[in-house]
Parts: structure tokens; C-alpha cells; sequence
């Protein structure tokens, strides 16, 4: 953190996942500060599920969406972990299912249906920085992204499922937003259960 010069005693946490690069990462900034900086990143040991949002109960899939840590678990069997705030209004509402399935985590071990697992020694560290950030108040906004909106994976996006072509351009705003400010833009969600993104 100091070498980010990030204060310790007064910052917010930012957590981005990317399921196709299999990559959480830790993104820090001082309260008063407009933008994030990169603090750490983590490899997701283990996967299951394919590209593409949860919609229900065991269909093994990692969410995609827009998400907080809602949840901190000390005792977990994966030695720590946090939940994410999964289903949120947009997945109930596009759910398939009338149960829309829960519990998803960031946990230790390397083991997953559905969940984003990083190893012990790497859930030690980011489950420290969740508890400081949240006794400091902080949100802790949590993103999750099939891939990194790149030309290469965009182009992808083009000759794939409508629905997903559909689904994918709804979540490109954000990413675009944040490579280009590193601040988080507004996003709120219609009464389909669409993304709106907007700037703050």
C-alpha cells in the first residue's frame, strides 16, 4: 500500500474477476482520491461453468455482473471466504429458474461448482484487505467479467449467441469506463433486468 502511496488507514477496494484469463484482481485508492490503483493480482486456480452469466441452481456457472462482498466467512471450509452479493436484481429477473442459486464465493483451496477459488495463501491477503476496507467503510464493489473486453475477445463477441452478443455489450460500458478512468461509473438496472451504465 505504501508503495502504491495508498493510505493504509483510509482506502477503498475494488475487485475485478476475469473467468477466460482466470485472473482476480485487487484494485486500492485513498478515499478522497478519484481513481484506483492496481495493488494485486491473483491467479483462479480451478474453474467450472463456460463463458457466460449464471441463470440457476447447479448449473456450475461463475456469475458475470456487478456485485459487492456481502459476506465474510473465517470458518469456511475453504479455509477463508467472501461472498459475493450473487443473485442481484438483474439475476433474479433473468433468472431461468425459479431459484436462481447462491452461495457464490471467493475462497482458498483450489476446488469450485461455481465459485472463484485463489488458494489459501492468496485468500489470506485479499480477505485482510476486505476486513480493513470494510471497517473503514468502504463498499467493496466486486465485477465479474467473462473476459477482458479486448478487440481479439471483442471480435469473439460478434460471432457468438445473440443472447450472450446481448448480454456481454451490456457489461462492455463498465469495463470500458474503468480502462479509461480507473473510477467506478453509476450502474443501476432496468425492469428487464438490463445493465445501465452511466458516468458518476
Amino acid at each position: 500500500m505504501d508503495s502504491k502511496q495508498v493510505d493504509k488507514n483510509g482506502f477503498d477496494l475494488y475487485i475485478r474477476v476475469f473467468k477466460q484469463e482466470n485472473v482476480l484482481e485487487a484494485w486500492v485508492k485513498d478515499k478522497k482520491a478519484k481513481s484506483f490503483t492496481l495493488l494485486n493480482s491473483f491467479p483462479i486456480c480451478a474453474k467450472s461453468g463456460s463463458a457466460g452469466p449464471k441463470r440457476k441452481q447447479g448449473d456450475g456457472q461463475v456469475p458475470e455482473g456487478f456485485y459487492e462482498v456481502t459476506v465474510f466467512q473465517p470458518q469456511s471450509s475453504y479455509h477463508l471466504a467472501l461472498k459475493v452479493g450473487y443473485p442481484n436484481k438483474s439475476d433474479k429477473l433473468k433468472a431461468t429458474a425459479k431459484d436462481p442459486g447462491g452461495d457464490i464465493m471467493i475462497h482458498g483451496n483450489c476446488v469450485t461448482i461455481g465459485c472463484i477459488p485463489i488458494q489459501d495463501e492468496p485468500i489470506e491477503k485479499l480477505y485482510i484487505l476486505c476486513v480493513e476496507a470494510k471497517n473503514k467503510g468502504s463498499v467493496i464493489y466486486t465485477d465479474i467479467y467473462p473476459f477482458k473486453f479486448n478487440p481479439e475477445n471483442s471480435r469473439a463477441i460478434a460471432g457468438g449467441e445473440k443472447s450472450l452478443q446481448t448480454f456481454w455489450n451490456s457489461l462492455k460500458p463498465a469495463y470500458d469506463y474503468f480502462e479509461s478512468y480507473k473510477s467506478l461509473p453509476k450502474i443501476t438496472t432496468d425492469a428487464k433486468g438490463n445493465y445501465i451504465v452511466t458516468n458518476k
